[in-house]
This record gives C-alpha cells, sequence and structure tokens, in this order.
C-alpha cells in the first residue's frame, strides 16, 4: 500500500508542473526530492512513534514555510501535496486549511487545481472555513475557462454548505443547457448532491431532470439515472410515466447500441444496466400494467447475460431481484429460478454466494423454492467459506417457522460458539432472539436458548436485547398460568447456574439472573430468601463483578431482604458497601441501609413485588414543566436529541478520519410483547424472517405444535410416498395363511443419492426437520392395483410371491416405502411382518428408445431446460465412456453420436420424458436437459455431476 501511495504522489508533480518554464524535469526536481524522501522516509521507519516524530517535524518546517510572506504560490502549491500526505496518515494539518482556499482563490489553473483538491479532502461540509470558498466558487462557474467551471462544479458535488445552495443553483441549473458534456454531466451529479442534503431546494428542477435523462450524451444520461433511482425509492407512483422511457433505454444499451468504451469485457455498460434494473423493480412493483411494459426487456437482458463473466452474474442477479419484485409473469419466473440453480450449485464461491443472496431474497415471495436447493443449502452450512456459511444461516432466518425454529436455531448456536468476531455475533444474537421470541415451543426451550444467547453474546450484544427480555417476563401473556411457570422455570434455570462452581458469565447475563431472582423468587416454594440472598452475595464478593453488575446485585438483595427471616447476610452487605469508594454503591447500600431499619416501611415499598402491579408512569415527566420553564428564563440552553448532539459532535470532526465505523442502533419504542432482538440485526435484504403468510403473533406459542421430537430422537413426519412395484415377502411357518396387506405408505425425505451413506442419511433427517412447513405440502400418493387382498394358504416350507405395481403422482427424489403383513398362525397366535426400503428417483428411470428425428421434436416441444459444465480429472475427455456411464449407471439409451456430441432419452415412470444433449470438449463435459418437468432434469443433472466426479 506505502508502495502504491509513493508511485502515485510521486507522479502528481508531473502532472501538476506540466508545461512549465525551464521544463518539466527541471523545476520538479527540488520538489520530487523532498516528497519521495518523505514517504521513503516515512515507510523506512520500524515503529509508530519514530514516525510521528519524523511526521511532526515535517509538519513544523511546512508550517513555517506556508506562513511566510516570501513564499510563492508554486512553493504553496507543493507544500499542499506534502500536507495532503501527511493528513493522510492521521496527522493534524489545520494550519494549511485556509493557504488551501487561498491556492484555490489566487492561483493559476494548475495551483487551482491543487487548491481544489486539499479543500475538498481537508474540509468536510459543515466546516466553517468553506463559506470563504463560496464566491471562489461562484466565479469559477461563471468563467469561460472549461477546467475552471469543471474544478468548480467538482467542488459543488463534494463538500458543498447546504445554507449556500441557493448562491450557486442557479448557475448549475445553466450548466445543463451547456455545450460541452463534461459539464452537463458535472452539474447532474452536483444537482444530485443538492438533492441528497436538500432535496426541497431541487424540487422545481424535476423537468430539467427529465430533459437530462434524454440527453444526447450517454454519460450525462447515465448521471441523471442516480436522480432517478434516489426519487423513485422515495416515491415510485409519480414517475410511472417514465416506465417506457427507461425500458427502452435498457433495450438500447443491452442490444449494444452504445458507444464501445462503455462496454466492459464485452459486455455493454453493465454498470448503466444495473441501475436501470433497479429502477425497473421499484417502477413494477405490485403494478401489471408497468410490469407488462418490461417483461420483454428483462427476457433479453437474462437471454444475453450468458457470459463468463463476474460482471454478467451481477447482471442476472439485478434481473433476478427485478423479476421477483414487479408482477410476476411465470416464464421469467421459471428463468429466475433456472439462474439463481445454477449460481447455488456452482463450484465457485463467489457464484454460490450470489446465488444464497438471491435465494434469500426470493423465499420470502415464494418459500418453497428452498425446497428445490435443500441439500445444497445444507452441504453449504459445513462450507469451508465463512461467508458462505453465514449467507445460508441468513437463508435459514428467513424460512423459519414454528415448526423448524428448533433445528434452526440449533445450527445459528453451532455457529456462534465457533465464532469470534464481534459483529457476526450481534448479529445472530439479535436474529435468535427474535426466533427464540417468536416461535418458541415452550417454556423450557425458550428460556434454555435465551441463556445460551446471554452466555455467548455476553456483553457485546445490544442491550435491547436484554431490556426487551426482561420486560417479556414483567408482562408476561394473557395466561396467568403461563407466566407463572416461565418465570418459575427462568428462577429454577438461575439457581441451578449460579451453584455451578467455577463458571464465568457476562455481566449482562449476571445482570438478568439478578433481576429475575430479585422479582421471582418468591415464586419458588422449596427455595428461602436467605438461600437466594447468600448466593447474590456470594456473586457480590466475586472481584470479576463490574461496579454495574453489582449494583443490579444490591437491588436484588433489597427486594429480598423483607422476605428473609434472618438478616445477618444483608448486615454484612451493607457494612461492606456503604464505604466503597464507588458512588452508585455506595448510595444503593444506604437506601437498603435505611429500609432495613424500618421494616414496616420497607414492606410497604416493596410489597409490589409479591402484587405486581401495573404501575403508572408520566412518560411525559410533565411534573418537570415548572423547572424546565425557569430554566429557560435564566437562559438556559434547551434540550436536544440524542440523535441530535451525535449529529453535531460527528460535524464537528476532521473529515480524515481513520477509526473504523462502529455499529450504530436506532432506538425505537415498543409496545406489547415484541422481538427481544428491538431491532433489525440482518442482512441489507429487506423483509421479516416470520414464516411467509403466517402472521406475527405477540406470544409464545406453546399450543397445537406439532410433537417432533421423543424418546427415540427426532419423530419423522410420515407422508404417502412413491414406489415401483412391492413384493410381498414370503412367509415361511408351518400352515401360515395371509390375510391381509396393508396399503403402503411412504415419507418424504427430500434428498438425493442411490447408495446412501450415513453422511447423507443425516442430511436427509436434517433437510426434513430445516424445511418442513415450507409451501404446500408435495405429497406422493401410492395408488396399489388392489388396497388389500385375501390370499389362499400356503403349504408347509413352500413360498408363493404376490407384486402390486405402484407409480409416482408427481416427482420426488427420495421416499421411504413400508408397510405390514398380518398372518395368522396355527395356534391362532397373530403375527405382524413389517418392511420397510428405500427408493429413489433413480429407481423410476427407464431408457427412452426413439428416433433423432423425434428427439428434435421433443427438444422443441419442452421449456424446462438445465445447463451444466462439468470438470473432469482427466486432461482429454473420451465421449464413448461418457455415454456408457450414463447408460450403465443412470439408465439413459443413446440415440446417436455426432461428432463429440451425444444424443440420449430417458423417461420417469409411467411416461415423463427426459432429453439430453452431451458435449465433450477438453477436460469438461457440457451437459444440457430438457423435460416437461423440472424437478426430473435437475435431478438427473445433479445424478451427473455426482456420477463424473466420482468415476
Amino acid at each position: 500500500m506505502s508502495d502504491m501511495v509513493e508511485k502515485t504522489l510521486t507522479a502528481l508533480p508531473g502532472l501538476f508542473l506540466q508545461n512549465q518554464l525551464g521544463g518539466p524535469a527541471a523545476s520538479r526536481a527540488p520538489f520530487f526530492s523532498r516528497l519521495g524522501g518523505l514517504i521513503r522516509g516515512v515507510t523506512a521507519l520500524s515503529s509508530k512513534h519514530e514516525e510521528e516524530k519524523l511526521i511532526q517535524q515535517e509538519l513544523s518546517s511546512l508550517k513555517a514555510t506556508v506562513s511566510a510572506p516570501t513564499t510563492t504560490l508554486k512553493m504553496m502549491k507543493e507544500c499542499m501535496v506534502r500536507l495532503i500526505y501527511c493528513e493522510m496518515l492521521g496527522y493534524d494539518a489545520s494550519f494549511g486549511y485556509i493557504h488551501a482556499i487561498k491556492l484555490a482563490q489566487q492561483g493559476n489553473l494548475l495551483e487551482k487545481r491543487v487548491g481544489y483538491l486539499a479543500v475538498s479532502l481537508f474540509l468536510h461540509e459543515s466546516h466553517e472555513l468553506l463559506l470563504l470558498l463560496v464566491n471562489t466558487v461562484v466565479k469559477d462557474l461563471q468563467s469561460t475557462n472549461l477546467v475552471e467551471v469543471c474544478m468548480a462544479l467538482t467542488v459543488v458535488s463534494q463538500i458543498f454548505p447546504r445554507e449556500m445552495i441557493p448562491a450557486v443553483l442557479p448557475l448549475i441549473e445553466d450548466k445543463l443547457q451547456h455545450s460541452k458534456e463534461i459539464i452537463r454531466r458535472k452539474a447532474v451529479l452536483a444537482l444530485y448532491k443538492f438533492y441528497l442534503i436538500a432535496p426541497n431546494q431541487v424540487q422545481h428542477i424535476h423537468t430539467k431532470f427529465r430533459k437530462a435523462l434524454c440527453d444526447r450524451d450517454v454519460g450525462v444520461m447515465a448521471a441523471s439515472l442516480h436522480i432517478y433511482l434516489r426519487m423513485i425509492k422515495e416515491n415510485s407512483s409519480g414517475y410511472k410515466d417514465l416506465t417506457e422511457s427507461f425500458v427502452t433505454i435498457l433495450k438500447q444499451v443491452v442490444g449494444g447500441k452504445l458507444p464501445v468504451e462503455f462496454s466492459y469485457h464485452s459486455v455493454p455498460a453493465p454498470w448503466l444496466q444495473i441501475q436501470l434494473l433497479r429502477i425497473l423493480g421499484l417502477l413494477g412493483k405490485d403494478d401489471q400494467r408497468t410490469s407488462e411494459l418490461m417483461y420483454d426487456v428483462l427476457d433479453e437482458s437474462l437471454r444475453r447475460a450468458e457470459l463468463n463473466h463476474n460482471v454478467t452474474y451481477a447482471i442476472l442477479f439485478e434481473c433476478v431481484h427485478t423479476i421477483y419484485s414487479i408482477y410476476p409473469k411465470s416464464e421469467l419466473l421459471e428463468k429466475a429460478v433456472k439462474c439463481i440453480g445454477k449460481f447455488v450449485l456452482s463450484p465457485k464461491i463467489n457464484l454460490k454466494y450470489l446465488g444464497l443472496k438471491a435465494l434469500t431474497y426470493v423465499i420470502q415471495q415464494d418459500p418453497s423454492l428452498a425446497l428445490q436447493h435443500q441439500i445444497t443449502i445444507i452441504e453449504c452450512l459445513d462450507h469451508p467459506d465463512p461467508i458462505i456459511k453465514r449467507e445460508t444461516l441468513e437463508l435459514l432466518y428467513r424460512i423459519t417457522n414454528a415448526q423448524n425454529v428448533i433445528v434452526i436455531v440449533q445450527k445459528m448456536l453451532e455457529y456462534l460458539h465457533q465464532s469470534k468476531e464481534e459483529y457476526i455475533i450481534i448479529n445472530l444474537v439479535g436474529k435468535i432472539a427474535e426466533l427464540a421470541e417468536k416461535y418458541a415451543p415452550d417454556n423450557v426451550w425458550f428460556i434454555q436458548t435465551m441463556n445460551a444467547v446471554f452466555s455467548v453474546g455476553g456483553d457485546v450484544m445490544h442491550p435491547d436485547i436484554l431490556s426487551n427480555f426482561l420486560r417479556l417476563l414483567a408482562e408476561g401473556f394473557d395466561d396467568e398460568t403461563e407466566d407463572k411457570q416461565l418465570r418459575v422455570y427462568a428462577v429454577q434455570s438461575y439457581l441451578t447456574l449460579l451453584d455451578m462452581e467455577n463458571t464465568f458469565y457476562p455481566q449482562r447475563f449476571l445482570q438478568v439472573m439478578s433481576w429475575v431472582l430479585g422479582e421471582y423468587s418468591h415464586l419458588l416454594d422449596e427455595e428461602s430468601p436467605e438461600g437466594v440472598i447468600s448466593r447474590l452475595y456470594k456473586l457480590l464478593m466475586s472481584d470479576s463483578i463490574s461496579s454495574e453488575t453489582k449494583a443490579w446485585l444490591i437491588a436484588a438483595v433489597t427486594k429480598l431482604t423483607p422476605q428473609a427471616r434472618s438478616s445477618h447476610v444483608v448486615e454484612k452487605l451493607i457494612q461492606e458497601f456503604t464505604i466503597s469508594l464507588n458512588t452508585c454503591l455506595r448510595q444503593h447500600a444506604f437506601e437498603l441501609k435505611h429500609l432495613h431499619e424500618d421494616v414496616e416501611l420497607m414492606k410497604s415499598l416493596l410489597q409490589g413485588a409479591q402484587t405486581c402491579e401495573d404501575t403508572v408512569v408520566d412518560a411525559s415527566l410533565s411534573f418537570l414543566d415548572g423547572f424546565v420553564a425557569e430554566g429557560l428564563s435564566k437562559g438556559a440552553a434547551p434540550y436536544k436529541p440524542h440523535h441530535q448532539r451525535q449529529e453535531e459532535r460527528l460535524s464537528q470532526e476532521k473529515v480524515l478520519n481513520f477509526e473504523p465505523y462502529g455499529l450504530s442502533f436506532s432506538s425505537s419504542g415498543f409496545t406489547g410483547r415484541q422481538s427481544p432482538a428491538g431491532i433489525s440485526l440482518g442482512s441489507d435484504i429487506s423483509g421479516n424472517s416470520a414464516e411467509t403468510g403466517l402472521k406475527e403473533t405477540s406470544s409464545l406459542k406453546l399450543e397445537g405444535v406439532k410433537k417432533l421430537w421423543g424418546k427415540e430422537g427426532y419423530l419423522p413426519k410420515k407422508e404417502s410416498g412413491t414406489g415401483d412395484k412391492s413384493e410381498v415377502p414370503h412367509v415361511p411357518g408351518e400352515g401360515a395363511t395371509t390375510e391381509n396387506v396393508d396399503q403402503a405408505t411412504t415419507r418424504k425425505d427430500q434428498a438425493q443419492g442411490l447408495v446412501q451413506s450415513t453422511e447423507e442419511k443425516e442430511r436427509q433427517l436434517l433437510a426434513s426437520s430445516l424445511f418442513v412447513g415450507l409451501g404446500p405440502e408435495n405429497t406422493i400418493n401410492l395408488i396399489i392395483e388392489q388396497p388389500g387382498c385375501c390370499l389362499p394358504g400356503v403349504e408347509t416350507e413352500s413360498t408363493k410371491s404376490f407384486q402390486y405395481g405402484v407409480q409416482m403422482e408427481s416427482p420426488s427424489v427420495e421416499g421411504t416405502l413400508s408397510g405390514f403383513i398380518n398372518y395368522q398362525m396355527m395356534d391362532t397366535h397373530s403375527v405382524r411382518l413389517e418392511f420397510s426400503m428405500n427408493l429413489s428417483l433413480l429407481d423410476f428411470i427407464r431408457p427412452l428408445k426413439i428416433s433423432t428425428e423425434d428427439f428434435g421434436k421433443l427438444w422443441l416441444s419442452f421449456a424446462n431446460d438445465v445447463k451444466q459444465t462439468i470438470k473432469i480429472s482427466e486432461s482429454q475427455v473420451a465421449l464413448a465412456s461418457v455415454l456408457t456411464e450414463l447408460q450403465q449407471k443412470l439408465r439413459l439409451h443413446v440415440i446417436d453420436v455426432i461428432g463429440n456430441e451425444g444424443l440420449l432419452a430417458c423417461k420417469l415412470l409411467p411416461s415423463t420424458p427426459c432429453v439430453l444433449h452431451c458435449r465433450a470438449h477438453g477436460d469438461a463435459v457440457a451437459l444440457w436437459f430438457r423435460s416437461s418437468c423440472s424437478v426430473l432434469s435437475d435431478y438427473l443433472s445433479c445424478h451427473c455431476q455426482k456420477l463424473m466426479e466420482t468415476s
């Protein structure tokens, strides 16, 4: 990085001193030696202290030089570049700010350029010295020199004060009609800046914005899109009439009608396409008539963005986002789903991340889409890249419902235990707290989950999580019995945790414990107040407890003191903390002391702990109105809200701030029971994590929740399923007769793989629990020729087979065929024989023997297609070996082989065809599936990939 800075700043003198008398080399030598020597000296230092010493010496020298009356403008220009470098390193060079403004006012073109550059880097929009620059900007805007006008427009679009906008606004409006494209472009960007900081002052020139949109120069038109994107975000209904204009512009861009200099890697104006797609997505939201205008251009954008380059992937991502934002069209949705599938299944980490990001947004409109990629999503949970893991958890957060909340929260907690980054901890803790409050199946799980949140989140989580959890316990639900059960279990849980030896808990978790024990430990009959006070006192005397937590503990002891019969621990506490050096702790101790001396007063004040009566609070603090009025009359400053004070503090800081940005949380009021997270801690994609179609509830869901766990573990959901044919096994035994064959049922597991390893079975079980409750129930009914039959007796030691055919009503990846047989023994003893077998979609695949002509007809008639390129470890792929593998392992029929291309076909019983075009080139195989069933194409594509990787 230092080498890059050195090269950049070394090159600046050559730009600033061109065309000077005496030649550029002669004039550059002294300056180059000084700036280059400074950079080399800084980079050669081994400690921050040495750097600070060197820079302070340089700043002292520069301060003396710029303050000397004999310093010329040329020397001042050189000093400004060195001051910029010192300021970039984080050192204060404020003595040079006024000289930078003077240089911009008095110098020639090159000196003005350096002066404007220094001003834009040194000052911020609220800096008082900017007022001295207003007249210079106005004069330069009126200049006939294009360079001066450009410099003035540039500084206006960066750091111009809001109060001075009316002084330059008419001049900038005139520049929209300038003959030079660069002037019009910079004028549009300046107006965009004005719209961001003072939108009311540019409302009257919307007509001129429309002219800029239709400007003959592409750069001016592109600059105006920034303004329209901002305005349409705020009010899309006012710009519906411009939809045709945006569509026309996008058609021209996609069609390659723009100059070649706007192309990037043969992609026409990709950033312009992205801007237009975002605008169309906002205009077409919930508007069928407007959306119909953009269907064709979106289809064309998807079709043309097929180059394997990062920028085309960005365009495809925006296309998918736009398609799911506007009024839906089935054909476009299908293409968007295929595009997401390509991203998710890609081995490239960046594309996989894009796919997960798109899927996270899309499932808010179509939650069932996650079912198509559930195995890939589960694999991403164990991906080595932490970004993929985080985005997968974000996706699961979006599909959480009452049925899968236990499994998803468990996955989040596992990742939380592994993570060390503060931002990730804050983010995930907020999500877990929100899901636990919204979908908790029972009190025990809720308290245990929140304990894990407080233990792992520690003191870095947002305080709103703690306060809202305590508010939830205090306000309770509509059911008093449920409220008591929740509080009793919380008390039991915290007493158990406090009894554990050599265990460290975060300070905020201890604060939660102390508050709950102080308020509700009286509900626990088997625990005496003295025992609770002893535990709190032991904790209070620990050296690892902060002063703030000690104040919480003393408050809890104060609440419990009226209920305690013995007071020697309380007296010991009073004696310890009435002499504390901490003012807050000493005040709490004296309050406890005076209350302890008057038992009747203590009981009357603290009886609310038993009654839990609501306290009326004057939130407006109206009783202080007289005091405030008196203070204002005496000249006191009026109260300023926190956000206003924060803005003023930030405006007084320097522009070049090298400290990392902290997380900012916006406070909001909460009414009723809301999420303990209290704030949005999720990704930039909008939308709640609630299950689609379910309204947010205001209480813990404790009734009507299906039991998913038993003594044996997870109880898989039974549904009807598939099979090809089931053969009733023979029953050996003496005189056995078969009475009845019950109708078999299947369970849909939504997994992949023909031969299932232990790991694959675990993934299937995880999938069945993660994706339960998404979309409509996609069950597979088992159709049997005879639902039951009575068979003749079978002689001793003989066998007889009975076959029954079953078929799929709709494709499914995996299923289990199970059933039982009842038969009667000679001694009238009844026996039940159960059987179970796993079936996959591959069991229903059969070769489809057709001609090449029939292949062509089927290919043109199918709309569902999947493309995939598979890398092979061999340097040169043999097409014959690939076709043989597909024929033997996947039961595909080879129709024809033409050069390095092969045509194959199969069918899903009873009669769902699928055709495949296979092409071998180099070390890769390109597969293109087409079928009337999208699930079949995706399934075969996935199996082909596994087959190629293992063979």
